[in-house]
């Protein structure tokens, strides 16, 4: 492989290690919530379930998406999706305040038993694993095809990367959650501008889709040119920027610590 075409793999991986920690940040707090009501040794094997059930949804996943990539009907409902959860996420958070009602509401339900909470968990690794799929299918997708053989539908390159940084981001939902969740507890901006970026790369993959062969409402190679890349990444390094400098420190305990949930 190239030494260009290398460092725009490695520079999508790491962008790709940032946005599956800060999501998977967010994860880790919503499974640490539910299973917080059970024995120790119960959670503990809950939140193992939930990892295994998690690592087989985002293989399972790949390799789905991996045949239908190409299809642009399932690209922009991609868009639409990553789209969705990012005003959706933003909105809760600025407008209603929807964080807080999150964790309330979970804990003024009923407390299920191990295997409802073990079930709930891996409807949840579901959803994370479509949010976390998608949003590495998006930026992988115009990389430029490498000499590797194709595995799934997708060039082995591309599927090796958006594997890795699904791998990642449940290695970090499991040993470094905690680091995560303090981060953006202390600067509150970076969750605002972690779904941002998600919108962001729905924004990428909706252009993906408009320059697509069979619609060609954007010019066809538009998506894999070196000035709309350039633009994305810039506008990614703004939003990322601003998150972190527009931040208002605060120290206090997160809910995860409070949970002794130990993700």
């Amino acid at each position: 492989m190239e030494f260009g075409i290398l460092l725009e793999y490695g520079w999508v991986l790491l962008l790709l290690i940032v946005i599956e920690g800060l999501l998977a940040a967010d994860n880790a707090l919503v499974l640490a919530i539910m299973v917080k009501h059970l024995p120790e040794e119960e959670r503990k094997k809950a939140l193992f379930y939930g990892l295994a059930g998690a690592f087989v949804f985002r293989f399972g996943s790949l390799f789905a998406i991996s045949y239908l990539v190409d299809v642009w009907q399932v690209q922009a409902i991609g868009a639409l999706y990553l789209l969705f959860i990012a005003i959706n996420h933003i909105f809760r958070k600025l407008v209603v305040n929807k964080g807080k009602e999150k964790k309330d509401e979970i804990k003024e339900r009923k407390p299920s038993g191990f295997w409802g909470t073990v079930f709930k968990v891996e409807l949840a690794d579901i959803a994370f694993a479509v949010d976390s799929i998608l949003a590495a299918v998006a930026l992988a997708v115009t990389l430029p095809n490498s000499k590797l053989p194709q595995i799934g539908g997708l060039d082995g390159g591309k599927f090796l990367v958006i594997f890795a940084g699904g791998l990642i981001g449940l290695v970090i939902m499991r040993f470094a959650a905690n680091f995560f969740v303090k981060l953006l507890h202390t600067k509150p901006g970076l969750e605002i501008a972690a779904f941002l970026i998600v919108g962001w790369v729905g924004v990428k993959l909706s252009v993906y889709t408009l320059s697509h062969p069979e619609l060609a409402i954007l010019p066809v190679g538009f998506a894999k040119s070196a000035e709309w890349k350039i633009t994305f990444y810039a506008v990614l390094i703004l939003i990322a920027l601003g998150g972190w400098f527009l931040s208002k420190e605060k120290k206090e305990r997160t809910s995860i610590e409070e949970s002794n949930a130990n993700v």
